[in-house]
């Protein structure tokens, strides 16, 4: 491979693949100096790239068949769909001819790619989806976001582990503080995981400041929020319908009060500022030995610019050699 970095991109993947997708990485070869191989149907993908100018971009078309729908029960999809676009992009990675991979396409689908085919990191029970969601606190992680509904202690620790590299390597945090969401600060407070996984947390040598509580993610009181997948995915959907919600409401009261494009401006802005996760381009999987990136099946164009430069930065950073390094580590020393 050469040094050029070279992102593949599901092509099929998304609401409005593969329109989105190609115009994307059309935007990504031409802006991040990367190199871009888009996985798909090849006849839709090649006639969507026609109505670019591609001239010199570094694009390359990789032929595959079919999608992994949302609906689709992954592990099953998996089998009953080898070719699909998602498997084919990520055995790129795996074979060493791609850096990085990129997804908006069935999040579970995503997910179960890369974990059958990249493996997962030595210590890691199962994956999760973690990274920055709360406008205010933008380089808070949480982690899991809704992959693992029903976690035990020694899950929520290694989480707490992934997000702790993520935060030093990609947010240049030296010791990120730790903490386990619960529903109250105090030791004693929590169920039964959180006060097992707190435990753990305490003999691991990491950064760990004990419970935090809703009202500390908006004031990013931990850099790195450990949760199980069930209050991630209900607080990453409240997050992001609070941030349209206000727009809306916002709106309303200035239209009579400021001209409409001022109006539509401050609402950009906002809407912005509170969608983290579209402003990064979505997030890598934590946990699998390989740099996958996963994002909202609503992405634009720009979206997939901004993953493949949040993937890139994560094959330059070494994020996965880095969790390949620290995790095993930790874990033994937590366990211990």
């Amino acid at each position: 491979m050469s040094d050029q970095i070279t992102i593949a991109i599901d092509a099929m993947g998304g609401d409005h693949a593969p329109s989105a997708p190609v115009e994307g990485a059309v935007l990504a070869a031409r802006n991040t100096q990367t190199r871009i191989l888009l996985v798909g149907d090849q006849g839709p993908v090649e006639a969507e790239l026609e109505k670019h100018d591609t001239e010199g971009l570094p694009i390359s078309v990789i032929g595959s068949e079919g999608k992994i729908e949302d609906f689709e029960a992954p592990a099953l999809a998996l089998r009953q769909k080898p070719r699909s676009s998602v498997l084919v992009a990520t055995a790129l990675v795996k074979a060493g001819t791609a850096d990085a991979v990129i997804s908006m396409g069935s999040t579970g689908g995503t997910m179960a790619a890369a974990a059958v085919v990249l493996g997962t990191i030595k210590g890691i029970e199962r994956p999760a989806i973690g990274g920055p969601i709360v406008g205010s606190a933008p380089n808070q992680t949480i982690v899991d976001l809704g992959s693992n509904i029903d976690c035990k202690p020694s899950q929520l620790l290694s989480f707490g582990i992934l997000g702790s590299v993520f935060s030093k390597v990609l947010l240049k945090i030296d010791d990120p503080k730790i903490g386990v969401l619960s529903v109250g600060s105090e030791q004693s407070k929590g169920n039964s995981l959180t006060k097992e996984a707190s435990s753990l947390f305490s003999k691991s040598g990491l950064n760990f400041i004990g419970n935090v509580e809703g009202n500390d993610l908006v004031k990013g009181t931990a850099d790195v929020v450990v949760c199980d997948g069930f209050v991630g995915n209900v607080l990453l959907k409240l997050v992001e319908g609070i941030g349209t919600e206000l727009g809306i409401q916002l709106q309303s009261a200035l239209s009579n009060k400021m001209p409409l494009e001022d109006i539509r401006e401050i609402v950009q802005e906002l809407h912005s500022k509170n969608n983290v996760v579209d402003s990064r381009g979505g997030g890598p999987v934590f946990g699998v030995d390989g740099v996958s990136i996963v994002g909202h099946g609503s992405a634009s164009p720009g979206t997939f610019e901004r993953a493949a430069s949040l993937a890139k930065m994560c094959v330059e950073t070494r994020l996965i050699e880095e969790m390949n390094e620290q995790v095993p580590k930790i874990m033994a020393l937590a366990s211990g």
